[in-house]
């Protein structure tokens, strides 16, 4: 099977996946009758991330406690709290954790400027590593410089064969 080939399958099969819909996890029973609520609290949901996943939404999460924290922004909802009512009560308990955009802060700023700071030393890094190998360069080709009498003798010997 020739290269050309394998793209065509894996665009093709890659172009399909991203016509799928997403499957949620979230349950016929826990679904609110109001569809403005519903929404509302598929919103949050997708904020909130679940505790026993970790990478993964509560919203898209099958874990027994993401249940129970759906089911708990449905309850909040239902109480008559905002939106940030909601978010503030679930973090009050779980801590920022609990969010998957936590906000900036004193104990999550290494959090959000740690990638900057690598990227930073990384890239100061390979700077600094270019610059000794082409000064290295320079230096070796300053030091393998031929002298006067070495040029005669090389014009010499090429002289001969040319």
């Amino acid at each position: 099977m020739s290269i050309r080939a394998v793209l065509l399958i894996t665009l093709i099969v890659l172009g399909q996946a991203g016509w799928c819909p997403l499957a949620r996890a979230v349950l016929p029973d826990e679904m609110l009758s109001n569809p403005l609520l519903e929404a509302r609290a598929r919103t949050i949901s997708q904020d909130l991330r679940c505790l026993v996943c970790q990478n993964q939404s509560i919203d898209d999460s099958n874990a027994p406690l993401a249940r129970d924290l759906r089911v708990l922004v449905r309850e909040r909802l239902k109480a008559g709290d905002s939106d940030e009512a909601v978010v503030a009560y679930v973090t009050a308990r779980y801590g920022d954790f609990a969010r998957l955009n936590p906000p900036f802060q004193a104990n999550t700023w290494l959090l959000w400027l740690g990638p900057l700071a690598v990227v930073l030393v990384g890239g100061g890094g390979t700077v600094w590593w270019l610059r000794s190998r082409a000064g290295a360069g320079a230096l070796g080709a300053a030091s393998q410089s031929l002298s006067a009498e070495e040029q005669s003798r090389l014009a010499e010997v090429l002289g001969r064969k040319g």
